[in-house]
């Protein structure tokens, strides 16, 4: 039940000047490498960690909204282990030309001291500096922030699921407010023991797996506003049937964070628990968004495993000198290629970020109980 439930996902930077690849044949041959990019990884100190969390979601930031350097769709950013921006690239005739371009860009980069090294990438192999491409699915958070509002009539809802009973069919109400129901409700009957920031970021969610479209359905047979996989909804108990209510993907993701956060609980106090009440709450938050995208057991191994957890050690030790987010990813960056994770799995929490800010820039829930 630790497993993935699964996914669909799609700050300030310094910013320098862009590199636009210039393409020959002759520097189209692919480069020997200096490094491969796992050792980049490896020995690359922790202290690097230092921003990351800003940085990433900056540049997720251009994907989902389009802007910035993602505001042309056909380019490839490049960014380094800090996650900061380096330059981009514009995508070549097809996916070799592209590669090719941005093999020579890393060598560049590097060349002219922007980078302290470089990998080659290919097409299954991830290269250094890092390249993230601005044309992938993503979010419309516009449009996923006004449907999960009910900003439009057709899009508030009614409805029962086991014992909960949320609005009528004549006096209909928004999805948050369903959300907001089902959590109130099972913390009423202390079925949960979850971090305060959570209902915010599962809120996030919502719009990042589905942009809260109850049909939304994944080629891995993910289902439903939450995109919970059939064992997902299998081990809480709902039939095919109601695979797709809206109550029940709300009630079923919350019973499965609150037992990834059981299971997390001792391993994460045991590392962080000496953190400041407000900054071992968000981190603890970010973690448990990271175990539904990858499994309760990949955290765990973060935490406490004998080489996974040592990123973990040194950001327990020196805490005050990064933010959460900075120890959510660093714990996560310092182990890329290590247990699956890549970078997929900070992107996932950087969009979730970013819609939970979605959300609170909105008049509705500004300077709201949820967003504080």
């Amino acid at each position: 039940m630790n497993k993935s439930l699964r996914r669909c996902s799609l700050a300030v930077v310094i910013i320098v000047t862009p590199i636009i690849a210039s393409i020959s044949k002759a520097s189209e041959q692919t480069p020997e490498p200096a490094d491969k990019w796992t050792s980049v990884v490896r020995s690359s100190p922790y202290w690097t960690s230092q921003g990351v969390y800003r940085n990433i979601t900056t540049i997720r930031r251009w994907v989902l909204k389009e802007t910035g350097y993602c505001a042309e769709a056909d380019r490839h950013i490049l960014f380094d282990m800090r996650g900061q921006f380096l330059g981009y690239i514009d995508d070549g005739d097809n996916r070799e030309a592209t590669q090719n371009r941005l093999n020579n860009t890393r060598r560049s980069l590097a060349d002219s001291g922007r980078a302290d090294t470089w990998a080659p990438g290919g097409p299954e192999t991830t290269g250094y500096p890092f390249a993230l491409s601005c044309r992938q699915p993503h979010v419309n958070l516009d449009e996923a922030v006004a449907r999960y509002l009910g900003t439009l009539p057709s899009e508030l809802i009614w409805g029962a699921w086991d014992d909960l009973s949320f609005a009528t069919q004549d006096a209909p109400k928004p999805l948050h407010d369903a959300l907001m129901y089902v959590y109130n409700l099972r913390e009423q009957q202390q079925r949960l023991d979850l971090p305060t920031t959570l209902p915010k970021y599962l809120g996030g969610q919502v719009l990042i797996e589905s942009s809260g479209q109850q049909r939304a359905h994944s080629v891995a047979n993910a289902k439903g506003i939450l995109q919970l996989s059939p064992p997902a909804l299998n081990d809480c108990r709902i039939k095919p049937a109601n695979h797709w209510h809206r109550l029940a993907q709300i009630d079923c993701a919350l019973r499965l964070m609150n037992q990834n956060a059981r299971n997390l609980r001792s391993p994460f106090e045991a590392r962080f628990g000496h953190l400041p009440d407000e900054k071992r709450d968000q981190l603890f938050t970010l973690l448990l968004v990271q175990a539904y995208h990858g499994g309760a057991s990949r955290v765990q191994a973060l935490l406490e495993g004998e080489t996974l957890s040592k990123p973990a050690a040194y950001f327990a030790r020196e805490h005050d000198k990064f933010s959460a987010g900075d120890i959510a990813f660093g714990m996560v960056f310092h182990n890329l290629g290590r247990d699956r994770f890549g970078l997929a799995s900070l992107y996932y929490v950087a969009d979730v970020q970013l819609a939970t800010e979605a959300l609170c820039e909105t008049a509705r829930l500004d300077n709201t109980r949820f967003c504080r």
